[in-house]
């Protein structure tokens, strides 16, 4: 509980001077040590942030999408979306093919995979509400020379427009394989890094903050304050177990909805795969669309679904 006394707000944990407290804090140039009604006017208005997508001051507009097409996988590219109407999708949630030469007949040049991903997040951006998030996992490639897919990522959804939010690092450590690829053993000659992570990259359309809507929040107060980390600690899943060789775990997807979505939510995942986040997005009670081009991923991932939702009847019943 807080209250004011002589000039003075106190609290269980704080005393500070009311004037203090009305005035904030404000970056200076070793940072700051507190948030408190902290003002970062003068650090955004640096010529850091000249030139980088900056937030916009946009009419919330959220259009239905057709009843025929929510809660549906669509066996076909996600390069053009004609069934969801502009600003009707609240969160996407994807972790893109990294291995082009099995997932499309063609083996792609990594320029000509970039110009497939950033079609996908142009038309994806379409779809996204003002406010809306776009969430991608994704792990870096190769050694000789390394593949930053992160990076150009970035590069190409900052190129569309959208604001990035920021990074989590997925720590995979705990089930990450034995590797022996350590080049060269004991000797400076040629040692290889091995990743035990991903990356899942924030971004949203044009402005930070998504209007509520008189919508239901759904997440913990613990789950907020663990989740709100930008390093995440949990298992990979077995591509065996699951059927797909790249699957991530339900708690990638889930934790993205929870944090940045609300009961009822459209939850879009445009490289669908096994379909992981559309079975999250049931669990937290959201809707779904999904697209794929391979037909074998898409009876899974609906299988999966069909699995679920059915030991669900049945334990209503």
């Amino acid at each position: 509980m807080i209250h004011i006394k002589d000039g003075w707000i106190i609290g269980r944990k704080t005393k500070m001077n009311a004037k203090q407290f009305k005035k904030g804090t404000q970056t200076s140039s070793f940072g700051s040590p507190g948030r408190i009604n902290h003002d970062s006017t003068v650090f955004y208005a640096s010529k850091l942030y000249k030139g980088l997508p900056q937030e916009q001051k946009t009419k919330y507009v959220e259009n239905p999408i057709p009843s025929q097409f929510l809660d549906k996988i669509f066996l076909k590219s996600s390069e053009k979306m004609e069934e969801l109407p502009d600003n009707s999708v609240h969160l996407m949630v994807t972790s893109p093919p990294y291995n082009v030469t099995k997932e499309y007949d063609d083996d792609l040049s990594l320029k000509e995979y970039l110009n497939l991903l950033n079609t996908v997040w142009r038309e994806t951006y379409r779809v996204l509400v003002p406010g809306g998030r776009a969430c991608v996992n994704i792990a870096n490639l190769g050694r000789k020379p390394y593949i930053p897919l992160h990076s150009y990522i970035i590069d190409g959804m900052q190129e569309i427009g959208y604001l990035m939010r920021g990074e989590i690092i997925w720590n995979k450590a705990s089930s990450a394989s034995p590797s022996t690829a350590w080049g060269s053993w004991l000797s400076a000659a040629n040692p290889v890094l091995r990743d035990i992570h991903e990356y899942i990259l924030i971004f949203s359309k044009e402005t930070f903050s998504r209007k509520k809507m008189g919508k239901e929040a759904t997440i913990k107060k613990e789950e907020f304050l663990e989740w709100t980390k930008s390093v995440w600690a949990f298992p990979a899943v077995s591509a065996k177990q699951i059927g797909h060789p790249a699957p991530f775990p339900e708690e990638l997807p889930h934790r993205l909805i929870q944090l940045y979505t609300f009961k009822d939510d459209v939850i879009l995942d445009p490289f669908v795969g096994s379909g992981t986040a559309c079975l999250s997005a049931i669990k937290d009670k959201r809707n779904y669309v999904g697209y794929d081009i391979d037909p074998e991923y898409v009876k899974l991932a609906e299988n999966r679904i069909r699995q679920y939702t059915n030991q669900l009847s049945l334990f209503k019943e």
